[in-house]
């Protein structure tokens, strides 16, 4: 029993070393991609093939961020109980997991899926570890501006495996998320922010301060909304259900982000984040069902 046991542990501080939660928001984008590049309900065996292979790169790719940042997670109070930090797994063991779930991704898509495909999932891997962990992560507070363009890139992957291309429609989903990404991401820095102090890394909050990074948040918000009805625009199948789901989810955003302006306290900040998950798997969710309607 025992020996069981220790394996299990192991086995669970693998997973946690691949980052779950955003493997599940990155997948959120890409189901309704699928349907909306398809039109309607496209193969489920084709469905399941692209979730695997984007699973298996965006595991890879939060297993080798893991990795780049072991020495500052054991200074922060957030990530202190991952798996490198608390010796859960070897630090090698860390390097070889992830690369190998990378290499394993783009073999499954260019296998069961397409080339194109296997290329955006790795090339996002790719971009996310060397330009946004290694080259701004710790170098400029423009670092999830630039670096969340990795997380865009599961509806391009989408779209390239209904259609073979990426068109213009994914360019602008592409978009949606990569201006959705400052306000989400900093809402949470803002309650962690001396965390982010402690351990040297230039997240907005932790360097121009709360009022700044709430301005800052509701700047890219209003950027969002705008491009959500852009959207509605070069789509084909977006009609009034979306065009309704985009102006009043939008609506209860930037008045998420408004009420942090006027009191930049971590209670509205925290509030605005959870928003923001809701709000961006209701908004594709609504875009898939009018694609199929």
């Amino acid at each position: 029993m025992a020996d069981r046991s220790t394996t299990l542990q192991v086995l669970g501080a693998y997973v946690a070393l691949t980052k779950p939660r955003v493997i599940e928001l990155l997948l959120v984008t890409t189901v309704p991609t699928m349907v909306i590049a398809q039109g309607g309900l496209p193969d489920l065996w084709l469905v399941v093939a692209t979730l695997v292979g984007g699973t298996l790169a965006a595991g890879g790719a939060g297993a080798l961020n893991s990795w780049i940042d072991r020495d500052i997670d054991v200074l922060m109070h957030r990530t202190s109980r991952r798996p490198l930090p608390r010796h859960a797994v070897a630090p090698a063991g860390a390097l070889v997991f992830g690369a190998a779930l990378g290499v394993l991704s783009f073999v499954w898509l260019a296998l069961t899926v397409n080339l194109l495909s296997a290329v955006l999932a790795v090339g996002a891997l790719l971009f996310y570890v060397f330009v946004y962990s290694l080259g701004l992560k710790r170098r400029t507070v423009q670092n999830v501006v630039i670096g969340g363009a990795a997380g865009c890139v599961p509806v391009l992957v989408g779209w390239a495996a209904v259609t073979g291309e990426v068109g213009l429609p994914a360019l602008v989903l592409f978009a949606i998320i990569f201006a959705w990404t400052p306000p989400h991401t900093w809402a949470l820095a803002l309650k962690y922010r001396e965390d982010y102090a402690r351990a040297g890394v230039p997240m907005l909050p932790a360097v121009h301060g709360v009022a700044e990074t709430a301005r800052q948040i509701l700047l890219y918000s209003v950027l969002l909304v705008a491009i959500t009805l852009i959207f509605g625009r070069v789509a084909d199948g977006m009609g009034v259900l979306y065009l309704s789901a985009a102006l009043l989810l939008g609506a209860a955003f930037v008045g998420q982000a408004v009420r942090l302006v006027r009191e930049a306290t971590e209670r509205n900040a925290m509030r605005l984040f959870r928003y923001s998950i809701s709000y961006l798997g209701l908004l594709f969710a609504a875009a898939a069902t009018d694609a199929v309607l």
